[in-house]
């Protein structure tokens, strides 16, 4: 399908060749965009008025600006109709094409403007189509890896708030893949594993253990998954460990870290989720090198990390 611009009643190809649609075309398509968009004026609530007729202002202006075709229509329909089918309470096709058009991370910026304070809040990204509600509690220090296969990582750091001032008693959310690529949710025995919750300290601390990152793809084998071979993407997602933080009097927090030095982050992550504020150097640590809480890794390489966690104020 040629990218196409259309300008007055010129309408522009990849080639340079102009079709010209007429003055009276032009005006029988128009009359249908008004009529459409007139068909919302008496919702009752203001704010869905707005979405849909911006909605069927947008929608109408691509159908004229590359010219659909009916059998383009159709595969559209077909595409849709197919991620309705594969989605499940374990995976959400939609949320994974909103994340591959960029069109969460386009949400969270607009939903995550810069705010005031001593320091800058922390960047939020996207929430990705694996988090699962009641994940086991760990105490601080515990192990959220639940027997998934990876390398063992320390992860620390502080929650306060943009003034400085620690967060105490702050819910963190922590899920990631295990060193295969997979969530636990992508398994079929029901497992738990690569999860967990636990709170701030009173000092607003934290800590865990869970599993060094490693580079996965997001589920290919539908048709989100289809569409990027069909135009030449990688479905492969950097590095990174996904965080929800929730604080009384704050915005929630939902973001994740990614690996200093990941190949992939250069490559491009496949949902655009990489924030230079969120990468973060995990260190290589020998067997054998004393860990912060005395776990016996005599044997084993394990790596650690900090994350300062900066929460925003919510909103009055």
């Amino acid at each position: 399908m040629p990218d196409t611009t259309q300008t007055g009643t010129t309408q522009t190809g990849t080639t340079g060749a102009a079709a010209t649609v007429s003055p009276e075309q032009a005006a029988v398509e128009q009359q249908l965009v008004d009529t459409v968009v007139a068909s919302f004026d008496h919702a009752e609530d203001p704010r869905l008025k707005q979405l849909m007729q911006a909605l069927t202002r947008h929608l109408h202006n691509f159908v004229r600006e590359v010219r659909l075709t009916g059998d383009e229509w159709n595969t559209g329909i077909e595409f849709l109709t197919a991620s309705g089918h594969i989605t499940d309470d374990k995976r959400q096709e939609f949320i994974l094409l909103s994340d591959v058009l960029g069109l969460s991370m386009q949400t969270i910026a607009i939903n995550n403007p810069a705010r005031t304070g001593t320091a800058a809040a922390t960047e939020a990204t996207v929430f990705g189509p694996f988090f699962v509600d009641d994940a086991p509690e760990i105490p601080l220090g515990g192990d959220i890896a639940g027997g998934a296969a990876g390398q063992p990582c320390w992860v620390e750091g502080t929650i306060t708030d943009t003034d400085g001032r620690p967060v105490p008693g702050a819910r963190i959310e922590v899920w990631e893949a295990d060193e295969d690529g997979f969530y636990d949710v992508q398994y079929t025995d029901q497992r738990v594993a690569g999860r967990a919750h636990l709170f701030a300290d009173d000092h607003g601390k934290y800590s865990f253990w869970g599993l060094t990152p490693t580079p996965y793809p997001i589920p290919h084998d539908g048709p989100v998954g289809k569409m990027l071979a069909s135009v030449g993407r990688s479905p492969v997602r950097a590095s990174h460990l996904h965080f929800m933080v929730t604080a009384a009097d704050h915005r929630t927090l939902v973001t994740h870290i990614f690996v200093q030095g990941d190949p992939q982050i250069e490559i491009g992550d496949s949902v655009f989720g990489v924030k230079d504020s969120l990468i973060k150097k995990f260190e290589p640590q020998p067997a054998g090198t004393p860990t912060p809480d005395g776990r016996d890794l005599t044997n084993q390489e394990w790596a650690r990390t900090r994350f300062d966690i900066v929460l925003a104020p919510a909103e009055s």
